[in-house]
């Protein structure tokens, strides 16, 4: 059923939107700006002129915002099986929205500037940015790294971007880096290797090329990890993340109301 307090565009006009999503934030919240600038994502709120609760969510990920209060558990369904931001005052709300709320604690970086050092690749390897001719490469991945092209869309809309770098091996795309919310102030950066050529230095230098590109473009590259995924911690220290904040977010199950 489709949700009747959807909205098609984001009215960032209005005072609300401003103070519950505002501008140059790190990491997750980075989302609402990257939605709105790339046109991805969804926007919800209690009502389109003067709203009292609203949630903007993209790649499967969403921050919600205003006064739990007002926001009918039914209309958020459209969350369901993604991951929620939310202060605390939202949990009865998750609780009564969906059929389990999986609390998971992570953490934001930012990089710290200064120049990484550089990785040495087999002589076979190319590091270069993504072009639009790249889709297929990125679309051979499969379906297992769908997730990071979903911010922009699907591979099509990551290769067009201008925010991915890619380690290539005879026209076969190994590894990718690029911004998957793209803020004012922060991009917040992701990467994937296939599983046969981890441990190469591929994501390492595929992370170096992007952030350089991130900080010519003015902004600071961040990076959001669980706190538990420790292979993720060690690469963003070693290229020159620092973690500047913990939070929690909430996997979400299927809808408990119909």
């Amino acid at each position: 059923m489709p949700n009747a307090n959807a909205l098609r565009t984001p009215p960032a006009a209005t005072r609300a939107w401003r103070v519950w999503f505002p501008a140059g934030r790190p990491g997750v919240g980075a989302l609402p700006e990257h939605a709105a600038r790339v046109g991805r994502g969804t926007w919800w709120a209690d009502h389109p002129l003067r709203p009292r609760a609203a949630t903007v969510s993209c790649a499967g990920y969403a921050v919600l915002a205003g006064d739990p209060c007002a926001t009918d558990p039914g209309g958020l369904a459209h969350l369901a099986h993604g991951y929620a931001v939310a202060l605390d005052r939202f949990l009865p709300l998750l609780g009564s929205a969906f059929e389990r709320i999986v609390p998971w604690e992570r953490m934001i970086w930012a990089h710290a500037g200064g120049s990484v050092p550089c990785v040495r690749l087999a002589p076979a390897v190319t590091v270069r940015p993504l072009a639009p001719a790249d889709a297929p490469a990125v679309r051979a991945l499969g379906p297992d790294f769908a997730w990071i092209t979903e911010s922009w869309g699907g591979p099509a809309g990551l290769a067009a971007s201008g925010r991915g770098w890619g380690a290539f091996r005879d026209g076969r795309l190994l590894s990718l880096a690029c911004t998957l919310f793209a803020g004012s102030r922060y991009e917040d950066i992701a990467v994937a290797t296939l599983p046969a050529e981890r441990g190469r230095g591929l994501a390492a230098a595929c992370i170096r090329a992007l952030c350089a590109d991130v900080t010519a473009r003015g902004r600071i590259p961040s990076w959001t990890c669980s706190r538990d995924n420790h292979p993720s911690r060690h690469l963003a220290a070693k290229s020159g993340f620092r973690p500047i904040h913990t939070y929690v977010h909430y996997a979400l199950g299927a809808p408990a109301v119909g």
